[in-house]
């Protein structure tokens, strides 16, 4: 079967949904930066309880990628991914996100062929090339220290 460029665009017109972007845009948006509002009133409370400004981002890292594993655990985090998009995406509690899903899907399997082998699918990559990326980020950053 031979058609044209422009067939097939008619072809699958009837098929195709029209994308919502502007909307979607809008609630990333607003999902995302519900997020960070979220991070950052958790730092300002372990501030307020003391830590120093350290101490505080890194319990706050640690209490979001908490409440992120406890979300997708419960099912809930791919509900408001559902709505929020790449909102969702934020650094910390999609890698998150992306690390427990895996686990929890195929602790059924048992926990060396199922959780052990599936929990790095999807952040696997990320660790991979966020890892070359800093080595190569490191190199041209010595490289242009010795030339300065």
């Amino acid at each position: 079967m031979d058609i044209s460029k422009e067939e097939y665009a008619e072809m699958i017109k009837p098929a195709s949904k029209n994308s919502r972007w502007q909307v979607n845009t809008l609630k990333a948006f607003g999902i995302g930066g519900l997020i960070c509002v979220i991070g950052q009133l958790v730092t300002n409370m372990y501030l307020g309880l003391g830590a120093d400004k350290q101490q505080a981002s890194a319990w706050c890292s640690v209490t979001l990628i908490g409440a992120s594993v406890i979300l997708t655990a419960l099912g809930l985090y791919g509900r408001i991914a559902r709505h929020g998009g790449a909102g969702t995406l934020v650094p910390i509690t999609g890698f998150a996100n992306a690390v427990a899903a895996p686990a929890i899907e195929f602790k059924t399997e048992g926990y060396v062929t199922g959780v052990g082998t599936k929990i790095f699918s999807i952040a696997g990559p990320v660790i991979l090339y966020g890892t070359a990326a800093g080595v190569i980020y490191g190199i041209l950053y010595s490289v242009y220290l010795a030339l300065v």
